[in-house]
């Protein structure tokens, strides 16, 4: 997979507000990096996009694809917009990091992570809070008993209502809470207590008038009955954190999901009925992905990518888990 020794060079597909805030401003900051076009349907959208970040503005996502100076794509596209344009890109003979969810459905999932394969190329869905520290200052402490055998693990990322136009309010473009914000507790729930996690139980609130779910929560069990409770919407105020329990104590995070970079966490822990608070080193999750990225083109690290790897089978677990949410969840309709 090795690509070539001095950077990786990458279109973008499409112009999300994501793309503008975050991933764009860190693979600027990154040495292994080139941002070479950006394209969109709009050309003065794409103009807006190079002005600030480089590159060669393209009119047309199909246009990009044809570019033998593109080693790989970055998609921030709708959701349901993803499986065609990761396919075509690996078609093409790019690379990919796409946006989560990677597809709106897990068959697509697991079709495309295929592919990837075939190809002999990289297709990653951008999942960036896996990759800052301080879920591993987590592991650590899991791991060496501070907290016993777990028990249970509990999660909730909520927002505040979105803009009238928000695409989260459009099922057709693969819109709704569940896909784009319950992924992050279900994929920190797989994460801690592993790919066995099977759905006892869900439910979803669907806004009547425009059809989008706009919240929910769901209850899994792994094999030996460790439990994940997971709620999640965008008509909360913000809430964005995990907490583990388990047969000695328990420990916590806020801002879980989207910690700036600046933030110093802080891990709650509580044990024998005493409590204590660490301050972890902050971390630009951003960064960290498309670094990681990039790494693996560049470089022959066998634990990057087996690192990678992992994520790969965590995404298609995730998107099982999200068929099985949307498939067996009692719905709620709300005016």
């Amino acid at each position: 997979m090795k690509e070539r020794a001095g950077s990786v060079r990458f279109g973008v597909i499409g112009c999300a507000d994501i793309a503008w805030r975050r991933t764009l401003p860190a693979m600027r900051s990154e040495q292994s990096i080139e941002i070479r076009a950006v394209a969109s349907r709009d050309l003065t959208r794409a103009e807006r996009f190079t002005d600030n970040f480089g590159g060669v503005a393209v009119k047309g996502y199909a246009e990009l694809l044809k570019r033998d100076d593109v080693d790989a794509v970055y998609i921030p596209l709708p959701a349901a917009l993803h499986a065609e344009w990761v396919e075509r890109a690996l078609l093409a003979g790019k690379h990919v990091l796409a946006e989560k969810p990677l597809t709106t459905r897990s068959r697509e999932t697991g079709r495309l992570l295929g592919l990837a394969g075939e190809r002999g190329r990289l297709l990653l869905e951008n999942m960036m809070f896996l990759h800052h520290p301080q879920h591993r200052h987590v592991d650590d402490l899991v791991s060496s008993g501070a907290i016993g055998e777990l028990r249970s693990f509990m999660s909730t990322f909520t927002i505040p209502p979105r803009p009238p136009g928000d695409s989260r309010y459009l099922p057709d473009v693969g819109g709704g809470a569940l896909e784009d914000i319950g992924v992050y507790p279900l994929r920190a729930a797989l994460r801690f207590l592993g790919p066995r996690l099977r759905l006892v139980g869900a439910t979803l609130r669907v806004e009547r008038a425009r059809g989008a779910v706009v919240g929910g929560s769901a209850l899994l069990s792994d094999p030996v009955g460790a439990t994940a409770q997971l709620s999640f919407g965008m008509e909360h105020s913000y809430c964005s954190g995990y907490e583990l329990r388990g047969a000695s104590g328990r420990l916590g995070l806020d801002r879980a999901f989207t910690p700036p970079p600046d933030h110093r966490p802080v891990l709650r822990m509580e044990r024998r009925n005493r409590g204590e608070e660490i301050t972890l080193p902050a971390g630009d999750q951003f960064a960290n992905i498309v670094a990681s990225f990039a790494a693996a083109l560049l470089s022959d690290d066998g634990v990057i990518a087996r690192d990678l790897a992992a994520q790969n089978l965590g995404s298609l677990r995730q998107a099982e888990l999200v068929d099985d949410i949307r498939d067996r969840a009692e719905y709620a309709y709300t005016s």
